[in-house]
Parts: C-alpha cells; structure tokens; sequence
C-alpha cells in the first residue's frame, strides 16, 4: 500500500475520533468530565514522567463557572433540571394515533 492511501487512513481515523469525543463531551457532559479527571489525575501522578504530569495537568477540566444559565443540571451549578425557567407560553406536544379506517 502506498503512504498517501496510509496517510489518508490516519486522516479519516482522526476525523471519526475527533467526531466521537465531540458527541461524547455533548451528549454525556458529566461523564465526560469525570472521565477527563481521572485520566488526569492518573496522569499527574506523582511517578510519572514530568512530561506525563504536565499533561496531567493541562487535561484537568476546568471548574464550572456557574453562569452556563441553562438549568441542565449537568455542570452542578446551575441548579437542577427543574429549577431552569420554562416560558408560560411553551407546552409539551403530545402525540396521538391517526383513527384507523375500517
């Protein structure tokens, strides 16, 4: 096989493994998170390579701020999922079968 064929292979590997994690950070943002500070901290531990800890340290997530004004629930901070504003105007759909003709 050619290098251009194994360069295009890494290239779409990297395109999948990057849609991946973006899915993952923004479909499970608390697992995510929890997942990226225990690799941390697996990482900045205190016997591996200096190299090792540095990025240990650089993949710490960062605190939440507080201010995401979503009402998830999925960063701590802004409440629980209840607790987001709802606008009086806005309702649920509800959804019903089409009567069937006999």
């Amino acid at each position: 096989m050619s290098t251009g064929l194994w360069t295009q292979y890494a290239l779409v590997c990297v395109a999948v493994a990057a849609s991946i994690a973006y899915m993952f950070r923004k479909l499970a943002p608390g697992l995510a998170i929890r997942s990226q500070a225990m690799l941390s901290a697996m990482l900045s531990s205190p016997r591996r390579s200096p190299n090792m800890q540095r990025l240990g340290r650089a993949l710490k997530p960062r605190e939440a701020s507080g201010d995401c004004g979503s009402g998830c629930g999925s960063c701590k901070s802004c409440g629980s999922a209840t607790s987001a504003h709802h606008n009086a105007s806005e309702q649920p759909l509800t959804f019903s079968k089409k009567p069937s003709r006999t």
